[in-house]
Order: C-alpha cells, then sequence, then structure tokens
C-alpha cells in the first residue's frame, strides 16, 4: 500500500514516515500543498494524510482540487484547528476522515485501516459501450464500428440517456423527464420522432440492431436480441 503524507512540519512527517512505513506499506511525503498536488495527482497512492494549514496550497484547497479532477483516493485530514465547523470545512472539501493534533499513533493508525478497507470510489465514467456503439462524453464524439455518428444536441442527450440504461426498457415518459425536462406529456410525437432518428444513425447500414422498440411500453438499447 502506498501512502502520501502531506505535512510541512519536518518532525512530524518524520514521524509519520517511520511510523507508517513497513514490509507492505511504503510512505512518501510532500512538504507544502502545491507538491502534494503534483504527486497525488502522478502517483498511485492508496491513501492520504493531509494537513489541514500548507504553505502554496493549503490542505482544504488540496483535497477539493483532487476530488474535482476525479481523485477518490481516501483522505485523512490532520489539523491542530478542532472546532466543529473546521473539522466540517475539511470533510465538506472531501476529506473522508478528520484527525485533530496531537494525535494518537493507534488511533491514525486505526482511522486508515478503516479507510483502506473500504471498498473503492468508482472513477467518473467517461465514456459509454453497447457493442460496438462508443460514446465519450468529454470530446462529446460518437462511433459505431470505428465509424463517427454526427449528432444533434438533442439526438446526443437521448443516446447517453439510453446508452447510460442499456439493457432496460425506458418508457416515453422517462424520455420526456430525462431529456427534454417535461414533468407532463405534450401530447406530441416529439419522442418517437427523435428515437427515429436516432435509430436512421446507429442502426441502418449495421446487420446488428441496437435501438429496439418495446411494443407498448417504450424502448430499450441493447447489443444483443
Amino acid at each position: 500500500m502506498k501512502i502520501l503524507v502531506v505535512e510541512d512540519d519536518i518532525e512530524t512527517a518524520a514521524y509519520l514516515r517511520s511510523s507508517l512505513s513497513g514490509p507492505e506499506q511504503r510512505v512518501d511525503c510532500a512538504a507544502d500543498g502545491s507538491t502534494g498536488w503534483r504527486m497525488a495527482t502522478s502517483g498511485e497512492y492508496d491513501l492520504l494524510v493531509v494537513d489541514r494549514m500548507l504553505p502554496h496550497t493549503d490542505g482544504i484547497s488540496l483535497v477539493r482540487n483532487l476530488r474535482a479532477s476525479g481523485k477518490h483516493m481516501p483522505v485523512l485530514m490532520l489539523s491542530a484547528l478542532g472546532e466543529s465547523d473546521s473539522r466540517v470545512e475539511g470533510l465538506d472539501a472531501g476529506a473522508d476522515d478528520y484527525l485533530g493534533k496531537p494525535f494518537a499513533l493507534n488511533e491514525l493508525r486505526a482511522r486508515l485501516g478503516a479507510l483502506a478497507r473500504r471498498p473503492p470510489m468508482a472513477e467518473a465514467r467517461t465514456r459509454l459501450c453497447v457493442g460496438d456503439l462508443h460514446m465519450d462524453l468529454i470530446s462529446r464524439e460518437v462511433t459505431r464500428a470505428q465509424t463517427p455518428i454526427e449528432l444533434q444536441p438533442r439526438e446526443f442527450r437521448l443516446l447517453e440517456y439510453l446508452m447510460m440504461q442499456a439493457g432496460k426498457v425506458v418508457t416515453r415518459s422517462m424520455l420526456l423527464e430525462h431529456v427534454w425536462e417535461f414533468n407532463f406529456d405534450p401530447q406530441t410525437s416529439l419522442v418517437e420522432t427523435h428515437i427515429s432518428r436516432l435509430r436512421a444513425k446507429i442502426d441502418r447500414g449495421y446487420s446488428v440492431a441496437l435501438l429496439h422498440t418495446v411494443r407498448g411500453t417504450g424502448y430499450c438499447l441493447r447489443a444483443s436480441e
């Protein structure tokens, strides 16, 4: 297990490194928030121990930036500020646990052990795939069998929702709510028209259809019959 300690106090950092290092644990240290950010984003760390008060980038900002960048490793925040508001601020920034200074080493180890046993959080999904149909949510590119598919914004949103619900039947009402944000049925052929256009773009010319109509119920995007 790899642990990153971000602590500007030299004695505390050295104490944590020597106390937490072992045959199955490697401990690296960073003396300021900016260095901690670079190390945390470039290395595969299992746990972070972050001091709240750091030079260059404080611990709150460091954790908040890590979460915003999609990094989900558990973070234990240390601080001499033990007040409730300070703990809440740290947890709200994305820290998983908060321990005030001075701390007992056995409690620190117990808290890190509990964090290490937590199931990992899923990384944010940036790509959706159904069979040979692929959608990149960042570049907003859609391909089928590596052939680009041009979609209008509403068609993209419709396909995104169908792909996120792949294998499940979605009703007309569900599509109106999640794609058009209607909480009522406008009694038009809006859904049917867009489904028809989308089907023509993703299925026409391919031997296997992906977008299926479930008669009397709705629609289902799946890679097999």
